[in-house]
């Protein structure tokens, strides 16, 4: 396969910054005149639900979202729903509240709160289409799920997809976090080879202090990335930062070489604080901002 020209591929880097989505914690996301100046209209902002999240607090995050012209995401988790009368009343204020699109994800609970282990069982519980929910982002784990095997993930997608196409609903992929572009291509090639064409976001931490993100991966499973990074000398681990840049990068570069494929976008996790995270975005659309580097070595 010929190398692609740098033309070719700053033009995907900057369709990568353009389509990024951000996660915000709940009480992280500020006022909505401030988020509509950090983001641009449109944005897909994901809104996590921690163990010890409310739901009202989701709702409260949504309008804001929407209120400053964006779309907002939130994490529907599984093992946190007590009932279906919950999950009806859940659903219920989401839609009154103008929400149309969902990430599924099981939840980080060691042990369910009600009736519903994993995102098959909410989909199976048919309230999603009942209340009109048709958008949903599922889970996917380029370095695997500490505590899932890699059969029972795949399997899980297939129950997934095959959900979507019998609803006509709208299915992607986000991934976990990666430090890395190897795990992340490695495992967007093995999907493709195996048939999902679904579109994939591929998930990174914004700029963030090292420190911090190490404390971040280790906590989320994302060990062998996290071992990686204290191993690896350069720029970003004199400076104590941490940068997405050269992930983006890779990306661009696998983009730029091959045509008609299925969608890859950016998905970034705002440990380091949005305002980080949205200046690493506008840099890389300013003149001059878009800096092809060569590949990783390894």
């Amino acid at each position: 396969m010929a190398a692609p020209s740098k033309t070719r591929i700053q033009a995907a880097l900057l369709d990568l910054v353009l389509g990024a989505s951000v996660e915000i914690l709940p009480g992280r996301l500020p006022q909505p005149e401030v988020l509509a100046g950090r983001l641009p209209r449109g944005t897909s902002v994901y809104v996590p639900f921690p163990p010890k999240g409310r739901w009202p607090e989701t709702i409260a995050a949504c309008e804001q979202v929407l209120a400053a012209g964006m779309q907002p995401v939130p994490h529907l988790a599984a093992r946190s729903v007590r009932s279906p009368n919950e999950l009806d009343e859940w659903l219920c204020a989401l839609v009154e509240a103008g929400v149309d699109s969902l990430m599924l994800v099981a939840g980080d609970r060691a042990t369910p709160a009600g009736p519903y282990r994993d995102t098959p069982a909410l989909l199976d519980s048919g309230l999603l289409a009942e209340h009109g929910l048709r958008r949903f982002g599922v889970t996917s784990y380029p370095e695997g799920h500490p505590l899932v095997g890699s059969a029972d993930l795949d399997e899980a997608l297939r129950r997934k997809t095959e959900y979507a196409r019998a609803t006509d609903s709208e299915l992607w992929i986000v991934t976990q976090f990666v430090f890395s572009p190897s795990p992340a291509l490695a495992w967007l090639k093995r999907m493709r080879e195996t048939g999902c064409m679904l579109p994939v976001r591929i998930g990174m931490p914004g700029p963030v202090a090292l420190s911090a993100l190490i404390g971040y991966a280790v906590r989320s499973g994302v060990v062998a990335s996290a071992r990686a990074l204290r191993r690896k000398p350069g720029i970003a681990r004199l400076a104590g930062r941490w940068s997405p840049t050269p992930i983006a990068q890779a990306l661009a570069r696998h983009l730029a070489a091959r045509e008609n494929t299925p969608a890859v976008d950016m998905h970034l996790f705002t440990f380091g604080g949005l305002t980080d995270a949205a200046e690493w975005l506008s840099n890389l659309q300013k003149p001059g901002g878009v800096t092809v580097c060569p590949p990783e070595n390894g």
